[in-house]
């Protein structure tokens, strides 16, 4: 039985993803949390796969340290090994500082669409190496999570296996080239894919993303 656990990205409103999916979600706070990976964790549930998917903590009051932390300690309270980790979006910073701590307890490590960071970057660094000021709407607040810079070992990352999922449609294509770039650049082991899709595949293409996940627990 395959063991994934979901790490979604920044808290993403209810409007957003009912654009995007054609649903007609709501919740008390008008923020979909981790709800964003229903479909997804019923998906893989239905394939036989045991499915992890937390809300991670409040990203006002949270610090990146502190999301890291939450998923370590998802893994040791549930004794969870040999994890294909996914991270969408920010998610890529918390599964990569996830894998720096307990690197045995990982099979693989899926980043969505995210960025990825270098020893010493926050998501805030790579950003604004992406985009200038005046692209102030792509830009999210500066909270905690995402100005702390993540510190971590390379040549732990580097032994285990990477996916990238690159969203050919994202409104993040920039942060994704950067990706792609250091992709093509690094050694260790990657293995990259794409998907014609937003930022969000499993809101507008959710069946293809569904298969790809499953298929990668087969690499």
């Amino acid at each position: 039985m395959e063991t994934y656990v979901l790490v979604h990205g920044g808290n993403m409103s209810t409007k957003t993803w009912n654009k995007l999916s054609g649903q007609k979600i709501s919740t008390d706070d008008g923020y979909m949390g981790a709800r964003y990976w229903d479909g997804t964790v019923n998906a893989l549930e239905a394939a036989g796969c045991r499915v992890f998917a937390p809300t991670l903590g409040d990203e006002f009051t949270s610090s990146l340290s502190d999301h890291i932390g939450q998923i370590c300690t998802l893994i040791v309270e549930n004794n969870l090994q040999d994890i294909i980790l996914v991270g969408h979006s920010y998610g890529g910073f918390v599964i990569t500082g996830v894998a720096d701590r307990m690197p045995e307890k990982i099979r693989s490590l899926v980043y969505l669409d995210s960025a990825l960071p270098d020893p010493g970057q926050s998501l805030m660094d790579i950003l604004n190496l992406a985009y200038s000021q005046e692209d102030s709407a792509v830009l999210p607040d500066p909270n905690p999570p995402y100005v702390e810079k993540l510190q971590y070992n390379p040549e732990t990352i580097v032994r285990l296996k990477k996916i990238y999922i690159r969203c050919t449609k994202s409104e993040f294509a920039d942060i994704s080239h950067l990706a792609a770039e250091k992709i093509d650049t690094a050694g260790g082991r990657w293995t990259y894919f794409e998907l014609p899709s937003s930022h969000v595949p499993m809101a507008d293409l959710p069946d293809d993303f569904y298969k790809l996940l499953l298929s990668i627990a087969k690499l």
